[in-house]
């Protein structure tokens, strides 16, 4: 049979309130009677009932989690990291996954309120009016992740995009690359792109004699830096080095290279930008910037988790460290 609250107050000699104070940590209990009621819990296998813990501690240690698509690489990572840390702090996660559709963006965020979570981190890939508006009318603590948008309005976790790629690009240039091609994936409003594509600039103006060879592709996807790569090595600039905004764009890049005959790095080299699984995968192995998801997932939860406790906050915007991981792909000039 079950043991129940009654059977475990009964052994360890002490009143029905006096285990529920323990077990949902409500009142002061002394350290000898609380010793002794977790001894007997776990004596006899007691599990407490979770709805009936949760309407008396108005607590459900759940933390929503919104997600476009797991069978990204790199969702992956930040949720193993969310799941992970939660897990370090006794929280569990519902995960919803979207698949991009922002209407069922907005009915999980509705569900999850709901369900009573006690913080939702939202992982989008765009920008929507709506969802900001239901995001503000929220009492519990939320954190926005977005690869490619950024927004000063909510609490995010992230790297410095304009100085990772202000440092790739005085990493070719000390390769002694001096035309160096930089794809970008989009000039939308509030792109990350845009913060990139600034560090590109800024590494180029401070080396004399060096000028801005910039590519626009329709997209983010392999195919968009396939089509891109065509008219780079078309164009008339003696182009040696070729930075992409992200992996995807250079494994396209290095795809259509392959297919045209030319050496990479002895002709061209390639560099990428997030270092998904696939670029140390990949031949050659790809020269990116590392974006540390797993590391984004952790400290978003974390954040949440502080919140929670109403411990001191850090600022809305945390930067993580970034890295050059440097593969096959980029050799000296």
């Amino acid at each position: 049979m079950t043991a129940t609250i009654k059977d475990v107050a009964k052994m360890a000699g002490v009143s029905i309130s006096t285990v529920s104070r323990v077990i949902n940590d409500s009142k002061p209990v002394s350290s000898e009677i609380r010793q002794k009621v977790l001894e007997v819990i776990d004596e006899l296998g007691y599990k407490p009932n979770e709805i009936a813990r949760t309407l008396v501690t108005k607590k459900s240690f759940l933390i929503g989690v919104i997600v476009t698509d797991l069978g990204d690489t790199y969702i992956a990572q930040l949720v193993r990291g969310i799941e992970e840390v939660g897990k370090m702090y006794d929280y569990d996660i519902l995960l919803c996954s979207t698949y991009g559709d922002k209407d069922t963006e907005l009915k999980f965020m509705q569900l999850l309120s709901r369900k009573q979570v006690e913080g939702i981190i939202l992982i989008s890939d765009s920008l929507d009016s709506e969802i900001d508006r239901e995001i503000k009318d929220f009492k519990i603590p939320f954190v926005y992740l977005n690869r490619y948008f950024y927004t000063e309005d909510f609490p995010t976790v992230t790297i410095d995009n304009a100085e990772a790629a202000y440092e790739m690009t005085n990493y070719l240039i000390k390769l002694g690359h001096e035309n160096i091609a930089y794809v970008s994936a989009s000039q939308e409003e509030y792109s990350l792109e845009l913060l990139k594509l600034d560090g590109y600039k800024k590494a180029i103006a401070e080396n004399e004699g060096l000028v801005e060879n910039i590519f626009y592709a329709k997209g983010r996807s392999i195919e968009d830096g396939y089509e891109i790569c065509s008219d780079i090595t078309e164009s008339d600039n003696d182009i040696t080095a070729i930075f992409c905004s992200h992996d995807e764009l250079a494994i396209g890049v290095l795809n259509y290279l392959y297919d045209n005959d030319f050496e990479v790095p002895e002709d061209i080299s390639v560099a990428g930008y997030g270092d998904i699984k696939t670029a140390s995968i990949f031949r050659p192995r790809l020269t990116t910037i590392k974006e540390p998801f797993y590391d984004i997932g952790a400290v978003a939860i974390r954040r949440i988790i502080k919140e929670i406790k109403k411990e001191s906050m850090d600022k809305n915007t945390i930067f993580l460290p970034f890295q050059i991981q440097k593969r096959d792909s980029c050799a000296k000039i």
